[in-house]
């Protein structure tokens, strides 16, 4: 029982790596992910490494093609718009079933989250167009809080995963908000304000609005399938 809690442990010890490499672009769309070097890379057995890119391929931050092995997703803003959509009426629905349950844990919670967020360097120094991944996770968190209180397991795994779908986009047109004059920062006070006031109809439009901007970012920047590789941390040689 003990080796095989362990080797549960290993596995997800190393989906979790994997995952985090993928969305800080550690790999550029459309690259092969060989078994070998991930092995080494992580220390680990392939068959370990296998599993991981299999769970991964399900939550579609990994392709699989038959007979030719495990690839970075090749990105389109086609795609990614419909992505955003559903993640705009997905969270429009989620948010109003958090603002009515809701309890007082879950907006002291929220608001923590928020205080994180706030807190935690936006930029990383060197680079004012690379988001940091520590307020990566910490911009996570605090959306992940704000649909907790819904209370549908469902509807909050579907959150979760256009979340990732989404960052991993962001990571690749990062610098694309850059085109937009925005503040972040307010607009997440301004949700914030929302859910506290118990107020389902702002906050779905703040929500809406916030998704939407970066949405328009990127088409702004001229993202496209094809400066994808030529723009990428790994094409740059600037992969972590």
């Amino acid at each position: 029982m003990s080796k095989r809690i362990d080797a549960e442990t290993l596995s997800t010890h190393v989906r979790s790596a994997l995952r985090s490499d993928i969305l800080s672009g550690k790999w550029a769309p459309g690259e092969k992910l060989q078994l070998t070097d991930l092995s080494s890379h992580y220390q680990t057995s392939s068959t370990v490494v296998r599993e991981a890119l299999t769970r991964l391929v399900g939550d579609r931050l990994v392709l699989l093609k038959a007979n030719r092995g495990f690839f970075v997703p090749v990105l389109s803003l086609a795609e990614l718009k419909d992505i955003t959509e559903l993640r705009c009426v997905n969270e429009e629905f989620g948010i109003r079933l958090a603002v009515e349950r809701g309890d007082l844990a879950w907006e002291s919670e929220l608001m923590a989250a928020h205080h994180t967020l706030e807190r935690t360097p936006y930029r990383t120094e060197g680079d004012d167009a690379q988001l940091t991944d520590d307020w990566v996770r910490a911009h996570q968190a605090f959306h992940e809080k704000l649909l907790q209180a819904c209370a549908v397991p469902t509807l909050i795994d579907l959150t979760c995963t256009l979340s990732d779908l989404t960052q991993l986009y962001n990571r690749w047109a990062g610098r694309a908000t850059r085109f937009v004059n925005r503040d972040v920062a307010q607009e997440h006070r301004e949700i914030l304000a929302a859910a506290l006031n118990r107020d389902a109809k702002e906050a779905s439009k703040l929500l809406r609005s916030h998704y939407e901007t970066t949405l328009k970012a990127i088409e702004k920047a001229g993202f496209s399938e094809d400066s994808q590789t030529s723009s990428s941390p790994a094409a740059s040689g600037s992969a972590r």
